[in-house]
């Protein structure tokens, strides 16, 4: 993974006339901010629950403002961190609550 990113981070100094190395601090700087957002809606989503006690994936998706896949991705995340469960198998009558 180490040796991709620095590939892509000499690709972009070549094309802006950039260093490497100034490069490749600023695809981590972007990496770190993304996992920063990621984390605070995930923290969103379950103040969210913690206020309803129950909600769908549209109306977290609503909520935070993501796509429906996105959604479904943080509350997967969430459901593997032990945090929240999903209640029903597929479709609209998934839910999901603290646990």
């Amino acid at each position: 993974m180490f040796s991709f990113i620095f590939w892509i981070a000499r690709k972009e100094a070549a094309k802006h006339g950039t260093g490497t190395g100034e490069e490749f601090v600023g695809i981590c700087k972007s990496a770190v901010e993304t996992a920063s957002q990621k984390e605070a809606r995930k923290e969103s989503a379950l103040a969210l629950l913690r206020e309803r006690g129950e909600l769908g994936n549209s109306e977290i998706r609503a909520m935070l403002g993501v796509a429906s896949r996105t959604a479904v991705r943080y509350l997967d995340e969430l459901e593997a961190e032990g945090k929240v469960e999903q209640i029903g198998k597929i479709g609209h009558s998934v839910t999901y609550r603290l646990k």
